[in-house]
C-alpha cells in the first residue's frame, strides 16, 4: 500500500505519527537505560502493523505498532511475558492504549536457519513447547478474553460463518478479485458442514486456549535464551489445533516441497504427540484433519478482522479474506468426489 491520501485511516500514515513515535522510543530506550544512536528506521507500514529498527548502544531494539483491530497484541504480549516467559519475547516497554510494543533484538529468525525440508527436525522443540503453552493457558481463557483477544471458540464458529457470509464488501462478492456468486452460494451450502465440523471437534474433549494462528518459521526466533516466539496479533481464542494449517503450508511453501513431504508431515505428527493425554491417536488425528479445513475460514475471519473496517483498496491488495474461502470451499469438495 503507498503512502497515498487514501491510506490516512491507519495510525502510520497519519501526520505527525512519525515524530510521535519516535519521540515515545526515545523516551522509554532512555527509561530503560538503551539510549538509541542512531534514528529510528522503518521497516516497513502494511495493512496489519508498523514495523520499526532502532539502533542503541547495546544493540538493536524493534518498535511495533499492529493495526487498530488487532491493538490488543500489545496487552496479549505483556501478559505473555509474566506468564510464559521461557517462550515469549520480552518487552522494554508498552503503551497499551496504542497498542506500542519495544522489544530488543532476540537473534535471527529460524527462517535465517531453515535450508531443505531435513532442517525441518529443528522446529520439534519449538511446537512441543508451545503445545505445553496452550495446555497451561487454558485456564487463563477468562483472563485473554479480557485482554480483547478474538473469542473464537467452536460453538461460536458456526455464527461467525454466517456473519463472514454475510459481509458482502469483505468478501468483494461479485467482483474481480473477490468471491465469486456461485462460489458463495457453496459456501453457503456448506454451512451445516461447517456446524458439524465443530460439533465433531468438540466431541474430542480437548481444551480451547490461546491459538497463535501463524506459528511458521518467520515469527520464531533463535537465541541465548532459546527459540522465542513473537507476533502474536493472529491469536485467537480457539480450538488449539488450529494452529497447524498455517505452520505446515508455510513450511512447504518456504522449502519448496509439496505439504506431502514427510518433513513437513512429521511437524504435525510432533504436535499431536504432546496432546496424547487427551484422546487416543485416531482421535486426534481426527481432529487434526477436521481443524485444518474449520482453520480456513479462521484464518478469513482473522484477515476480515484486519481488513475489512479499511479502505477496498486494502481488500484488492490482500485477497485472504474471500482467498482462505475458496480454500475451503475446495478442501471440503475434494473430499466429497
Amino acid at each position: 500500500m503507498s503512502d497515498s491520501p487514501q491510506t490516512l485511516d491507519l495510525p502510520w500514515y497519519q501526520p505527525g505519527w512519525l515524530e510521535e513515535v519516535t519521540s515515545w522510543v526515545g523516551d522509554e530506550l532512555h527509561r530503560a537505560g538503551r539510549p538509541p544512536v542512531g534514528p529510528l528506521e522503518i521497516v516497513h507500514r502494511r495493512a496489519w502493523s508498523a514495523f520499526a529498527r532502532i539502533p542503541t548502544a547495546s544493540g538493536i531494539v524493534f518498535f511495533k505498532a499492529p493495526a487498530p483491530a488487532v491493538r490488543c497484541e500489545a496487552a496479549l504480549t505483556q501478559a505473555l511475558g509474566r506468564w510464559q516467559p521461557a517462550l515469549t519475547i520480552p518487552l522494554l516497554a508498552v503503551d497499551l492504549r496504542r497498542g506500542w510494543m519495544l522489544s530488543a533484538d532476540a537473534g535471527p529468525t529460524l527462517r535465517t536457519q531453515l535450508q531443505a525440508a531435513a532442517d525441518l527436525p529443528r522446529f520439534h522443540s519449538l511446537l512441543r513447547r508451545y503445545a505445553e503453552l496452550q495446555k497451561a493457558l487454558a485456564a487463563r481463557v477468562t483472563d485473554m478474553l479480557s485482554l480483547g483477544v478474538p473469542d473464537r471458540r467452536l460453538e461460536r464458529l458456526p455464527s461467525l460463518y454466517d456473519e463472514l457470509l454475510l459481509d458482502e464488501s469483505a468478501l468483494r462478492l461479485g467482483l474481480d478479485p473477490g468471491l465469486s456468486l456461485e462460489q458463495h452460494r457453496r459456501l453457503i451450502d456448506l454451512r451445516p458442514r461447517f456446524t458439524d465440523a465443530c460439533l465433531a471437534l468438540a466431541a474430542v474433549h480437548l481444551p480451547e486456549t490461546l491459538t497463535h494462528e501463524e506459528v511458521h518459521s518467520g515469527n520464531v526466533v533463535v537465541g541465548e535464551a532459546g527459540e522465542l516466539l513473537t507476533d502474536w496479533s493472529d491469536a485467537s481464542l480457539a480450538h488449539p489445533f488450529l494452529t497447524m494449517l498455517v505452520t505446515l503450508r508455510s513450511a512447504a511453501f518456504w522449502l519448496h516441497v509439496p505439504e506431502s513431504h514427510p518433513e513437513v508431515q512429521r511437524l504435525g505428527e510432533v504436535y499431536l504427540e504432546a496432546w496424547a493425554e487427551f484422546a487416543s491417536p485416531s482421535e486426534l488425528q481426527m481432529a487434526f484433519d477436521l481443524a485444518y479445513r474449520v482453520a480456513m475460514v479462521n484464518r478469513s475471519l482473522s484477515y476480515r478482522s484486519i481488513l475489512g473496517p479499511l479502505p477496498d483498496a486494502y481488500r484488492l491488495e490482500n485477497d485472504a479474506i474471500h482467498g482462505w474461502l475458496v480454500d475451503y470451499l475446495e478442501a471440503e469438495e475434494r473430499l466429497s468426489v
